[in-house]
């Protein structure tokens, strides 16, 4: 294992294990570094996918007892015909455009309703989700910051929330991977780094569970929000220098 590889590993660690705690923003943080490597997206985003769905399906498995299943369904019903239609226009995609749309919608999730209570009732909120993760997500990669708002939910406590969402985005980045093959990207043109990834985020899952685990409810939501509004504007950031760049 070369040092690039090593430090590539290393950060899949701490991303996992941050995504253990808070329940997302580690992803971000990971497709930034692969593509501050300068693989192009129809690499990146492929391997990042496969990955992300390994790290989510080691969460899932952590957080198993908490999931909420008629979620997940409903979530999977628009999630997964989404990538095979949208696959063929990934490689002609604006990205900074894209992660300019990603920020606006994790502001605009963030915003309090009037009365305090949920914008969606559940199952619309699952339905978009899953249509968000199946069509921005393709070309993005990192979709827990846009759908993880409507995961957030009173009726649910932080481990449900992290368990169901760790669920959904195990079958969305799978429909990702397969959709992103059917066109000819395949998450394997990098094993170099995606085993030692895989590996990773495995092991980071299960420390950020454990940190989890001293967390109160309130501290949790705080830092859950927290997360969303920072790495918006990282994602603005990354837009708009894209777009000045270009």
């Amino acid at each position: 294992m070369t040092l690039l590889t090593a430090a590539i590993a290393a950060v899949g660690f701490f991303t996992a294990a941050l995504s253990g705690v808070a329940g997302l923003g580690g992803g971000t943080i990971l497709i930034g570094v692969l593509y501050a490597l300068g693989l192009e997206p129809t690499v990146a985003v492929p391997l990042f996918a496969a990955v992300q769905f390994v790290s989510n399906l080691s969460r899932t498995v952590a957080y198993f007892r908490f999931v909420e299943w008629r979620a997940a369904g409903w979530f999977l019903l628009t999630a997964a015909p989404m990538p095979f239609l949208v696959a063929p226009f990934v490689a002609s995609a604006n990205v900074n455009v894209v992660l300019l749309l990603l920020a606006g919608l994790i502001l605009v999730s963030l915003a309090p309703s009037k009365d305090g209570s949920e914008p969606l009732p559940q199952t619309p909120a699952v339905l978009l989700a899953g249509f968000l993760n199946g069509t921005i997500g393709m070309f993005v990669g990192a979709t827990g910051l846009f759908v993880g708002r409507l995961f957030l939910r009173p009726e649910w406590n932080k481990e449900t929330v992290i368990g169901t969402l760790a669920l959904t985005q195990t079958l969305g980045h799978l429909m990702r991977v397969l959709g992103y093959a059917s066109v000819g990207f395949l998450a394997t043109q990098r094993n170099e780094l995606l085993l030692p990834l895989v590996v990773a985020v495995i092991a980071g899952t299960f420390a950020g569970k454990a940190l989890n685990q001293k967390l109160d409810e309130t501290l949790f939501r705080r830092l859950f929000k927290a997360i969303l509004v920072v790495l918006s504007f990282k994602l603005i950031y990354d837009g708009v220098t894209g777009l000045i760049a270009a």
